[in-house]
């Protein structure tokens, strides 16, 4: 008997050794199973994710005006945003995108300005949880408000920043949009008394709902930010972005 007790405890022993290797085995085995008979690494995400879902055309097979458009950004981003690479897939859609952007983005009439534009598009895109768009718009905030951190207060939680009230107000109409409230005259009179008229009221609504839609599209196509939006605007830029 005493025999056998020393027999088995010299085999627990040498088990307490082999554990750790044996343990390193199962999950080698676990990575090579899951990676189809390969061994897992992990890649940067900036060298192993593509920008999107869908590919993007070669620039040669691609109509002269979308090209044209796409050197016009690169020219004043600095480089390429991946929405514009990703667009030029379906070159119709492309054109019908940008010309609207255009008009309500770019249009001067009325209250709001840029920055005001893009905070709403914030707002709206991180209540819609779109990676792109926040990330893009954040920056375009960045440049034209002089402001390094009110989009990134907002888009974490737009009702703790440091807001202006008229600029509370103009949030509270664009959620009230994004989540399809019922827009009573109530949202009216408030914005009223933030100085906002009924035409303020129309161009707030439209950017909330133009990214309604963009937000949609960069969801189901897998759309990732440039890394360079990161950090856009919040140096002192040459240039000012128009």
């Amino acid at each position: 008997m005493k025999w056998m007790c020393n027999f088995l405890r010299q085999r627990g022993a040498a088990c307490s050794l082999l554990l750790p290797f044996v343990r390193k085995d199962i999950w080698r085995r676990i990575q090579v199973a899951v990676g189809g008979g390969q061994q897992c690494h992990t890649k940067s995400p900036e060298s192993s994710r593509p920008i999107g879902r869908y590919p993007t055309p070669n620039k040669k097979d691609l109509p002269r005006d979308i090209v044209e458009q796409m050197e016009a950004a690169e020219k004043q981003y600095g480089f390429l945003p991946n929405v514009f690479k990703l667009m030029s897939h379906r070159p119709v859609e492309f054109r019908a995108l940008f010309a609207y952007y255009d008009v309500i983005m770019n249009k001067k009439a009325g209250r709001l300005n840029k920055a005001d534009k893009e905070l709403i598009a914030v707002v709206v895109s991180a209540a819609n949880r779109c990676p792109y768009c926040v990330t893009k718009h954040s920056a375009l905030h960045r440049i034209f408000s002089k402001h390094p951190t009110l989009a990134d207060q907002v888009s974490i939680n737009w009702e703790l920043a440091e807001l202006s009230q008229q600029e509370s107000a103009m949030l509270k109409f664009a959620m009230a949009v994004t989540r399809a409230e019922t827009i009573t005259e109530e949202h009216f009179k408030e914005l009223e008394d933030h100085g906002f008229d009924q035409e303020d009221a129309w161009d707030i609504a439209m950017v909330s709902a133009f990214f309604a839609l963009a937000n949609r599209l960069a969801h189901f196509t897998d759309l990732r930010p440039n890394k360079e939006l990161y950090s856009l605007g919040r140096e002192k830029e040459k240039t000012q972005k128009s």
